[in-house]
């Protein structure tokens, strides 16, 4: 396969996925405002891509993000779960409000869905993707080099220096990535 080099060719590789095609269109039925899949759903995949895997990576779950300052209470993302588990049961859906996890990263609130993604640990997790209207759109706001590269690295929020780094540090540890993408750099 050739490499993947730009957004475009990236989109054309999620598009060509008939599961994650369908896991994008039933997200978007909800209509979640500023509503996002993150981080592992498409990480993985081209991850899987760039080691030639003929096998999905199972993931962990299923990264469903959106952005709601009215509704910001945990209680409503359980309820957009359990909406995605009657669509598709065998999928382990993850919805998050990016309105309320600032908290988590201890950061000023985020403006959007994409300032949360922004925030994420890893550059290569940092990005999202979404139909609306039944388009694909990609949200990158760290570009997508590192994810095409297999390179492992904080964001600016988590790098070297800032109070974060150390949660970089164990959250790549204890994710275990290099034994099963081997030709990952990690950069701590």
């Amino acid at each position: 396969m050739q490499p993947i080099e730009t957004e475009e060719e990236l989109k054309k590789l999620i598009e060509a996925d008939d599961w994650m095609m369908g896991i994008l269109k039933t997200v978007e039925s909800l209509q979640l405002p500023d509503s996002w899949i993150c981080a592992g759903f498409i990480r993985s995949k081209v991850w899987d891509v760039l080691h030639e895997k003929e096998y999905r990576t199972p993931l962990a779950d299923i990264d469903v993000i959106y952005f709601d300052k009215v509704n910001s209470l945990e209680n409503f993302e359980k309820q957009y779960e359990q909406k995605l588990q009657q669509y598709l049961p065998n999928e382990p859906w993850s919805v998050k409000n990016q309105a309320r996890m600032h908290v988590i990263n201890n950061s000023e609130p985020y403006q959007s869905s994409i300032d949360g993604i922004a925030n994420f640990p890893e550059i290569p997790t940092a990005i999202g993707v979404r139909l609306a209207n039944g388009i694909l759109e990609l949200a990158a706001p760290h570009g997508i080099k590192h994810l095409m590269s297999g390179i492992v690295a904080p964001t600016p929020y988590f790098q070297k220096g800032s109070q974060m780094h150390e949660v970089y540090e164990k959250r790549v540890q204890s994710k275990q990535w290099k034994s099963i993408w081997p030709k990952l750099q990690i950069i701590y």
